[in-house]
Formats: C-alpha cells, structure tokens, sequence
C-alpha cells in the first residue's frame, strides 16, 4: 500500500476542519475568502497532526533497514574480524524488517511536509492578518479595505522587517556562522517555533489541569446547575450592552440616513450600510426617507466618507455580537431547564426521565424505541456521572504522563519520558500499528488540551469562538493564525518526549521526515539545548497555578467576575441573579408553549414535570427550546 495511506488520510482529514468551520462558521453569510482561509489554516494544521504518526513509523522502518546493513558492512569489509570474533561471540543474525502497511516511499514526506509547513506559515504571518482588517474594515470598496488593511498592518509587518534585518546583522557580525539560504531558513523556522512555544506551554498547561477537571466537574449536577445560573447572570448584561449598542448604532444609522437623500452620491454608501440592519430597520428606514424627500427645504449636514466608514464597522461589529448573545441565551436556557430536569428527576422512584416543556417536533425511531423514558433517566441520572469521572481520571492520568515528560525528556541515559519508553518498547518489536496508535492519541490528546483552550478562551470581544454559526469574521481568521503558530511546536515537542528528535535527544539515528524539514537547530546551540528543554518544565508551574485557579481569582480581583466557587460573596450572588432569570424564563416559555403543556401523554406522546410535581407521577417528555427565530438567527 505505497502511499496509500498518506491519501486516505489526506482525504478524510479535510472533512474535519470542514465539520467545524461549519459549527462556528456561516456559509452563506461570510465572505469566501475568510472561510477559505480558515478552512486551509485549520486543514494543513490538521494534517500534521495526523500524518506524523505515519512519518515515525516509516521512520523506524528505515532505522531498521539501516541497523541491518550496519554489521554486513562490517563483516565485508574485515573477513579477518569475522573469524576472530565468531569465535568468542555468535554470529547475531539481523532482525527481518517488515514494511508497515502505511508505509510511504522516500522523497514523498520531504516534499510533503515542505508544501504544508511554508503554506501554513505564509498564512500565519503575512495573509491572514490581512484578510483580519480586510474582514472586519469598514470600506464600502475593495480598494479602500485594502488600504485600510495595509494601514493597520503597516505595524505589524514593520516590527518583522526590523526583527530581520536585525538577524541578518547578528549573523554577519558572526564569522562562524555562514550565511547561506539554509541557515536562513533554520534560524526563520526556530524564531516561529520559539514563538510558538512560549504560547503553547501557557495553553497546554492550562488545558492538563482544565481538561480532566471539567469533566470530573460535569458529573456533578448541582455544580454545574450553579455554575449555569452564574454564566446566565453575566449573560444577561452582556445581552443587555448587545441590545444597547445596537440601539446607538441603530440611532446614528436613522440620522444619517435623513440626513442624505436618494439624489446624494452618498446614498450608496447609507444604503450598504442599511442592508447590515434588522429587516424591520431596513423598511423603517426608507419609509422615513421616502417621507423626508417630499421636504427638500430642511437644512441638513451631510456627514463624512470617513464617518461613514467608521458607522460602518460600528453597524456590522453591534449587529454581530447581538445575534451572539440572542443565540447565547437561547442556548443557555436550554441548557438550564435541562440540568434542572436532571436534579428533578434523581429522586424519582419510577426511573422515567420527564422534561419540563414540550417538543415542537415528534420523535424519531430512535428516540421513540431506543432512547426509552428508562434508558434516559438511567443515562442521564446515574451513568452519565461514572462515566465522566471514569473519563476524568484516564485523562488526569495522561496529564500526569505529560508533565512528568516534559520534565524529564531531556535525559536519555536512562529514558525518563514515559512516551519515549513506550514508543521503544513497540520498537523493539516492530509493532507499527501500536506505534502510530501510540504516537496518534499522545499527539491528539495534546492537541485536545492546546486546541480546546484556543476554541474557549475570550479576548473581551475581539476574539471569541462562538458555535451554532455566530463567530465573526475577525475571530474564525484569529484562530487561524493560533492553529498554524501553535502546531508546528507542538509536533516538534512531541517528537522531542519520544527522543526522535536528534537536536534534543543528541542520538545518532536517521531523522524523521518532519525534523528534517525544521532544520538542525544544532546552528541555534542557546536555543536547542537551553529554551527547547528548559522553558516546558515551566507547565509544572502552570499546572499547580490552575489547579489553585490563581489566573480565575487574578481575573475576578480586576473586576472580570469568574466562578469560583458559592462560598465566594460575588459568586453567590451572580449564581442567585441568574437562578431568578432563569426562572423569569421559564415562566416565558410555559407561557408560550401554554397549550402544549397541558398535555398529558405516555411515551409516545408528551408529557410535562411541573414545578411542584413528583417526577414519578408523570411520564416522559422531550423539549426543544429552539423556536423559529433561534434557527433563523
């Protein structure tokens, strides 16, 4: 199968980035080339991710191949040599070397990882910080994004051009090092790589502690019910801020909009801006201005292009964020009435889950005969739980297997690293499946604890990852150039707890695919055997600082409300906030779906678990708080 797997992979990898960029993204409402951009980041990041596994079996297949030819060599160039020693020891016959079945030829990884890795680096650092101000621009022409782009990036692409001018001047005052296009290119690939390392270790140690304690954390109910009825409360008021920057924007567009006529040659520029408006707005507003024309002896004061600009990006940024925080609530209201059946329902005696409101929809096959009332309530009220903490303590376990790795990678002489012993041990027996399962899950697992943190973290509200098809332009290309920054060290550090990485292990065995492509970060000595080893112990710190959650209590002494726990004052009472708005919602949705929770049906229909009912008194029910204005939102 020569090759045959790098195809498959290639192939099926893409659906994944796809599968996001459409949870986060909006195809129809976005411009092509700000999907396009994060689609190729997140794909070319992807495939690293799942390739490498691959180049490290081929790798110690030709390691393999190497060993063998090493004492043949030898017996054939000593005839005398072989006697003698054939006497005293036995003639050790080589081990067979068996291809594994995802074995791919040389010269195809070389060319490979090259395509991916500069790809991935042009766009990190050149492109998409210009598609970011071209997206979030508020020009009316591509002339004038484009002007407004390189404007904002005339910084950020001078601060690179004074870094390397001033690399190029370290290396000419250097003698020893010559500078040669290769050279170049390594001492380019290492100041990426320390970059991105600096920022990976901050999010990887977050994520070890997080990872396993969100999920131990999600088996408690009525921690996660406070904890709802916390983020409700700060909800709420960034849905009330949404709400009032729209009416400002929404203001200054009315103003505007009587302030220049159909005849004015700035009338496309109001009607560009008026089609980011609610369609209520939109019809208000030329009704008004088909009113006002009749007038044309009003004095009026016809604004700026610049004006207009900035109204323009002021109209699309409050438009956004107010269908964030619409689809926010609907959410977390969903999410809310759910945990609260959950904690109804635990101390009911006839192990049927009831839901509190009813689905608009019937069921499925599948909920109708496999996903009995029993079976969710068992699932939901007893299962679930052990089923986290199970998966909390796996994932506690690799977090510790991590840390202690990355402590104690360096050394070889005995092998320390946990991952490395278990990559040799597969070795040793030419296991290659286990071997790319091996490599496959610890990649993964790292990539789980860095990604999910870049996916969850919040800059205010210029980055924000926000699913159902509600994040910007700005954020989907952001997290672009984290993924293409952040996994190329990532993968590196990997090979490095594993020890096939030469400039950090100092073992004399061929090189992997990948690791030839970053160069010999030999040339770099301070960098390769001083930042490279040292600077990942700092997780041991990261992890002790989040398991104690120093950065949520810093967080909330700056005056950025975090839960910590509902002895905290603060904490308690944005938890009692948010237990009060929820329950205004629910008393919204029993009022409008009043007529469907009158119904009183067995499984295969619907029922309902009133406040003040005995969930063994009722039977099943499903709800969906999704309503018609959700989905089209």
């Amino acid at each position: 199968m020569s090759g045959g797997a790098l195809g498959i992979e290639i192939v099926l990898v893409f659906f994944l980035p796809l599968f996001l960029l459409h949870r986060y993204g909006h195809f129809r409402k976005q411009h092509p080339l700000v999907l396009f951009g994060t689609l190729l980041s997140w794909y070319l990041c992807f495939l690293i991710v799942f390739i490498l596994p691959l180049d490290v079996s081929t790798t110690i297949y030709n390691q393999c191949k190497i060993d063998n030819e090493k004492p043949r060599a030898l017996t054939s160039s000593d005839p005398s040599n072989q006697t003698s020693n054939s006497s005293v020891f036995p003639t050790s016959t080589p081990k067979v070397c068996h291809k594994p079945w995802s074995y791919i030829p040389d010269g195809i990884l070389p060319v490979f990882w090259r395509v991916v890795y500069w790809t991935s680096q042009c766009l990190t650092w050149l492109l998409l910080p210009f598609m970011q101000s071209y997206a979030s621009s508020g020009g009316f022409s591509i002339p004038g994004k484009i002007k407004t782009a390189l404007i904002e990036n005339a910084i950020y692409y001078g601060t690179y051009l004074v870094i390397f001018c001033s690399l190029l001047i370290y290396l000419a005052v250097h003698p020893q090092w010559q500078l040669t296009w290769q050279g170049l290119q390594t001492i380019s690939i290492a100041a990426a790589n320390t970059w991105g390392l600096f920022l990976l270790v901050l999010l990887l140690g977050y994520g070890l502690v997080e990872i396993p304690c969100l999920y131990w954390n999600s088996s408690r109910h009525g921690y996660l019910l406070a904890k709802t009825y916390f983020k409700a409360a700060k909800l709420a008021k960034e849905k009330s801020d949404a709400e009032e920057n729209m009416d400002d924007a929404m203001e200054e567009v009315a103003n505007v909009n009587e302030s220049i006529g159909y005849g004015h040659p700035l009338r496309i520029s109001i009607d560009t801006i008026l089609r980011k408006c609610p369609m209520e707005i939109q019809e208000k507003m030329v009704r008004l201005n088909t009113e006002d024309s009749e007038d044309e002896s009003t004095q009026r004061t016809y604004p700026s292009k610049r004006s207009l600009v900035k109204l323009h990006k002021q109209v699309i940024c409050a438009g956004q964020r107010h269908s964030q925080t619409q689809v926010q609530w609907a959410i977390l209201l969903e999410e809310a009435f759910h945990l609260e059946d959950v904690c109804k329902n635990e101390t009911s005696t006839s192990h049927q889950f009831v839901h509190s409101f009813l689905s608009s929809q019937p069921p499925g096959w599948l909920g109708k005969y496999l996903y009995t009332p029993t079976i969710e309530w068992y699932w939901e009220c007893v299962l679930r739980q052990w089923c986290y903490r199970l998966l909390a303590l796996l994932l506690s376990l690799l977090s510790v297997a991590v840390v202690w790795s990355e402590c104690t990678f360096f050394s070889t002489h005995p092998v320390l690293s946990l991952f490395a012993i278990f990559i040799q041990l597969a070795e040793s027996d030419y296991n290659y499946l286990y071997i790319e399962m091996a490599c496959f899950v610890s990649i993964l697992f790292l990539c789980v604890c860095v990604y999910s943190t870049v996916f969850r973290i919040r800059v205010f509200n210029y980055y924000y990852l926000v699913p159902h098809h509600q994040t910007d332009a700005y954020s989907l290309l952001f997290s672009g150039m984290l993924f293409c920054r952040l996994t190329p060290p990532l993968c590196l550090n990997f090979l490095g707890l594993i020890h096939m990485d030469a400039s950090i292990s100092h073992q004399q065995r061929i090189q992997t695919a990948y690791t030839t492509i970053m160069g010999s970060m030999r040339l770099l000595s301070f960098i390769a055997d001083g930042f490279y080893i040292y600077y990942p112990m700092l997780i041991v710190l990261l992890c002790i600082a989040t398991y104690c959650s120093l950065g949520t209590r810093c967080l909330n002494l700056l005056g950025f409300p975090q839960y910590i726990s509902q002895s905290d004052d603060l904490t308690s009472e944005l938890v009692e906030e948010g237990r009060e708005l929820i329950r205004r919602g629910t008393i919204g949705w029993r009022e409008r779906y009043g007529e469907q929770r009158n119904l009183r049906r067995s499984r295969n229909g619907y029922s309902e678990l009133k406040d003040n009912d005995s969930p063994s008194d009722n039977s099943d029910s499903e709800y969906d708080v999704y309503d018609d204005h959700f989905q089209q939102t």
